[in-house]
């Protein structure tokens, strides 16, 4: 299989690289807001986690959002453990990028960053957003819990019928219970906090969520 092939195509378990034991040594406090990224979080927040191409752009699209306490970035539902970003780029991993959402619910209500992941990504491309080609780059929404899962399959629904209206394609964006987490590199994290011109990304395509049923 050609190399840029391989990088289309998830990996079988026992294909994936083997990873290491050791977690990346990151930072504990957030570079823009100063709130903790690694848990425990205070009590009554709740953790979300999405995956819409480069986890830069991504990541700051949320930390912008109200009711957000803190985001972190990392590698989530493939094999290996403990992945490097030149392991996960490779497309042996089987791991896409992901941003790890806290978020108060009293002030942003799990639908609304919802919307924002639908609105904020092409989900229909597949293996890639753009330019951005790989594995690493799919779209995904790690859901926790059964409330959130119930939420996030209505809201593909939804937005599939949005995007088909407009002529768009079909979404393929996975939902699945969260897989473990695993922080990327401390260069990462907060990216574009650090590099305020570095590249992002990151674009939806002019669909808006069409918004919720109302409850009779």
């Amino acid at each position: 299989m050609l190399y840029g092939q391989r990088k289309l195509q998830m990996p079988s378990p026992e294909q994936a690289l083997p990873g290491r034991d050791t977690p990346m040594q990151v930072s504990k406090v957030h570079f823009v807001t100063g709130a903790p990224t690694q848990p425990p979080f205070p009590e009554g927040l709740e953790t979300a986690q999405f995956a819409l191409g480069c986890f830069w752009g991504a990541e700051r699209l949320f930390w912008q959002t109200d009711g957000v306490f803190s985001t972190a970035v990392g590698y989530a539902g493939g094999f290996t453990p403990h992945p490097s970003y030149d392991e996960v780029c490779s497309g042996q991993t089987g791991h896409t990028e992901a941003v790890l959402v806290i978020f108060d619910p009293q002030k942003i209500p799990y639908r609304t960053l919802l919307e924002i992941f639908w609105q904020s990504h092409d989900p229909t491309q597949g293996m890639r957003q753009g330019n951005d080609v790989g594995t690493q780059y799919r779209s995904a929404i790690h859901t926790f819990g059964k409330t959130q899962a119930a939420e996030a399959g209505q809201s593909k629904d939804l937005f599939q019928n949005a995007l088909s209206a407009t002529g768009r394609g079909t979404i393929g964006t996975e939902i699945v219970p969260a897989p473990t987490f695993y922080y990327a590199e401390d260069f990462h994290q907060q990216y574009l906090g650090k590099n305020p011109h570095g590249y992002c990304g990151l674009g939806g395509i002019g669909v808006k969520f069409p918004g919720w049923p109302v409850k009779a």
